[in-house]
């Protein structure tokens, strides 16, 4: 895949759960080493855009391709095959994903969390992924945490210990769905911090969020989406700044009362 080609493709995406259309002909597409960030009301496709992204909702209508690959099916001819379960999995591997919650494995260390994708699903040498462990330990600010239980961390931690084992992964984009909403305010700064660093070495990332000053601060590009559709996209000092649409005001100004 070429650096001129967008990593990310969706066209005329919709999802719906009964009667409700989650995502409603959603376009949208991100170049390689971008942050994109998307705001917009509970309920408004956010999560959902990002779930039929990493292949965790199966979408309805339309199509979405990551990293130039159409993903969830295959083409043969001018019909579209369903893909197997394990190369859906393996398609999943191209993009790291970190939710509200942490789902960090309980049991485990936070090392043992950070190394059990790169050995049990990637099969790659013990020794290995525990000294890239240690490192992305040290790059996510938690390297005396390497032998600490989840029950031990704040919720800060966890989500640092969270992004740090969807990069062990190698990812060629990672997802974040509201990383900093389970947080008390005071560790929401921490969990920022990792991401722009992260941003700032080019790792391309949507990030659904209602921190704005972060979106302002790191996206290159804002969508607000509302009842399943793109309302508006454009840049951080446009959209946030002066957005040309009601809807997006309105939402703005709430966020920041």
């Amino acid at each position: 895949m070429s650096d001129k080609a967008p990593i990310v493709v969706a066209a005329n995406v919709t999802k719906q759960f009964g009667q409700l259309k989650a995502l409603n002909d959603v376009s949208l597409s991100i170049m390689p080493g971008t942050v994109q960030c998307i705001i917009g009301p509970s309920g408004s496709g956010k999560s959902t855009l990002l779930r039929c992204i990493n292949q965790l909702e199966k979408i309805d209508r339309g199509a979405i391709e990551v990293a130039g690959e159409l993903i969830g099916y295959r083409r043969v001819g001018d019909e579209l095959h369903e893909l197997s379960d394990a190369e859906i999995a393996r398609q999943r591997l191209t993009t790291g994903m970190v939710f509200q919650r942490f789902n960090l494995f309980n049991h485990m260390t936070a090392l043992q969390n950070i190394i059990e994708g790169p050995v049990t699903v990637l099969k790659r040498p013990r020794r290995e992924s525990i000294a890239e462990a240690e490192a992305l330990l040290a790059r996510v600010g938690l390297a005396d945490k390497r032998d600490s239980y989840p029950i031990e961390l704040s919720g800060g931690q966890q989500q640092r210990i969270a992004i740090a084992r969807a990069l062990a992964m190698k990812p060629k984009l990672m997802l974040f769905d509201e990383p900093t909403s389970a947080l008390d305010p005071e560790l929401v700064g921490e969990v920022l911090s990792v991401m722009r660093d992260l941003a700032a070495t080019g790792m391309t990332m949507i990030v659904v969020t209602h921190e704005l000053g972060f979106a302002r601060e790191v996206a290159g590009d804002v969508v607000f989406m509302d009842r399943g559709e793109i309302v508006e996209r454009g840049a951080p000092a446009q959209v946030l700044v002066a957005p040309r649409e009601a809807r997006t005001r309105d939402f703005i100004a709430a966020v920041l009362t």
